[in-house]
């Protein structure tokens, strides 16, 4: 059975860092291309960064581009998105995703959280004084 699992969320001051992590159970993530996505309620759930397989391209939203970093550990069977200078406008709730699509491919932009097959239940970030 296919299953993501986030963590690392938390409360942190603006300026602060937080490295949230995504687990892998029931496949291989080091096939897969996966994204980060985060959602504030009331809005559109936002593609915040991702990762690709076949040459570990990187894209990142123009909101978190230079802050925030994503990355892969194969070995653990998870990617990891680390967060730096938080502002309050990151408070959100982070998921990461994937899809079946994305075995071996490169992803050229972040994709749209409609084309994604697979979610986790989300991890929370809150950025305050």
């Amino acid at each position: 059975q296919v299953q993501l699992v986030e963590s690392g969320g938390g409360l942190v001051q603006p300026g602060g860092s937080l490295r949230l992590s995504c687990a892998a159970s029931g496949f291989s993530l080091d096939f897969y291309a996966i994204a980060w996505f985060r959602q504030v309620p009331g809005k559109e759930r936002e593609g915040v960064a991702c990762i690709s397989v076949s040459d570990n391209s990187e894209h990142y939203s123009d909101s978190v581009k230079g802050r925030f970093t994503i990355s892969r550990d194969d070995a653990k069977n998870t990617v990891y998105l680390s967060l730096n200078s938080l502002q309050p406008e990151d408070t959100a709730v982070y998921y990461c995703a994937t899809s079946t699509a994305s075995f071996g491919v490169s992803w050229f932009h972040i994709p749209h959280p409609d084309a994604m097959d697979y979610w986790g239940k989300g991890t929370p970030v809150t950025v305050s004084a």
